[in-house]
């Protein structure tokens, strides 16, 4: 496989990119940032404005003879402008499409996100049958979306010169974590420091999570699936949640992260309907003094925080043909995490 990673230098990507290079695949990154751990690994790292314009990205696939594209790049977060989401996850996700058809790549896998079927209330053990919901909460999600329906719907297409049919996949990675996390664990760790985490809603919400390289190699296995064949291949055009294979209860694993990094545990509740109403007013106060900032608590994050949100891995797992195997299970995948958390407070 010759595969181009948008965003390989960043929390996924970068796992992606590891995968390729460690089962001797050829790997090419494409993002905004210049990551020198890229270099170390032999692996081209190109900067690029994906919102710009569909043309160094197809510079970047005909140049590096590319067949397979992992487009992970995105716009994180749930507060900011609207025109900030969607540059970076439609605009963006629009001119990779393009580039792939241009260049005529025949393969396509999507990071998308659970949350762009969240619709406030707990979903257990979910299907990949959900619906979009009728309204988001945040243009996180909503931008996802509409992203994922774009690449579901570049199924099939054909264009470029050698008229290849392209086909693609989207992945719903759930809460991704590991080593090296920048966003879910320092987060969690840094509300706790600062005395402002507190148990939101019922205790027994039961939540799936992503280990990292099991996310990675999910996305490997999405893309080995396409080669045989392409648009017509069972997860072509379809949608998969990615996650762990065994859920955990919200509360009780933050409480065991919290314990394992020598922190006390977290036992201070407010009602779900309370985080709501103080989210919807700090975003509301955000909004007008024009902060861009995140605030610390949103209708999202309220949400998110106060249901359960689990999901089934068997379609994917089926219509892959069995090829995907959870490498990390949830427990060593808590203790590595944590075991790194350690480490990069003890500055080793």
């Amino acid at each position: 496989m010759k595969a181009l990673v948008t965003g390989g230098g960043g929390f996924l990507g970068g796992a992606v990119v590891r995968a390729l290079v460690a089962r001797g695949d050829t790997a090419v990154s494409i993002s905004r940032g210049h990551y020198p751990a890229l270099e170390e690994l032999g692996v081209p790292s190109i900067q690029a404005d994906l919102g710009a314009g569909p043309g160094p990205i197809v510079s970047a696939l005909t140049n590096h003879d590319i067949d397979t594209v992992f487009h992970c790049a995105a716009r994180p977060g749930v507060f900011g402008p609207a025109a900030d989401y969607e540059y970076a996850n439609v605009t963006a996700t629009k001119h990779v499409i393009a580039a792939c058809l241009a260049a005529g790549v025949p393969r396509l896998v999507f990071t998308s996100s659970p949350s762009v079927v969240f619709d406030g209330t707990s979903h257990r053990d979910a299907g990949r049958d959900l619906p979009y919901p009728e309204r988001y909460l945040a243009h996180y999600p909503r931008t996802k979306a509409e992203a994922e329906q774009l690449v579901l719907a570049a199924n099939g297409q054909c264009a470029g010169e050698e008229a290849r049919v392209l086909a693609t996949v989207a992945l719903r990675p759930h809460l991704i974590f590991g080593p090296g996390d920048p966003n879910l664990l320092p987060r969690l760790l840094a509300r706790a420091d600062a005395g402002r985490l507190r148990i939101v809603g019922p205790l027994d919400s039961e939540v799936s999570l992503s280990y990292v390289d099991n996310a990675a190699e999910a996305h490997l296995v999405a893309a080995d699936a396409l080669v045989e064949r392409g648009a017509r291949a069972d997860c072509a055009g379809r949608a998969y949640f990615i996650n762990n294979v065994e859920p955990v209860r919200l509360w009780d694993w933050i409480n065991r992260v919290l314990e394992a990094t020598g922190r006390p545990p977290v036992t201070r509740r407010v009602s779900a309907s309370l985080a709501y109403a103080v989210g919807a007013a700090m975003e509301g106060a955000w909004r007008l003094v024009g902060a861009r900032s995140e605030p610390p608590m949103t209708r999202f994050v309220a949400k998110q925080l106060s249901t359960s949100h689990s999901y089934d891995m068997t379609p994917f797992v089926h219509d892959t043909g069995g090829r995907y195997v959870e490498l990390v299970d949830i427990d060593e995948a808590t203790e590595n995490a944590c075991r790194a958390l350690k480490s990069n407070a003890n500055g080793s």
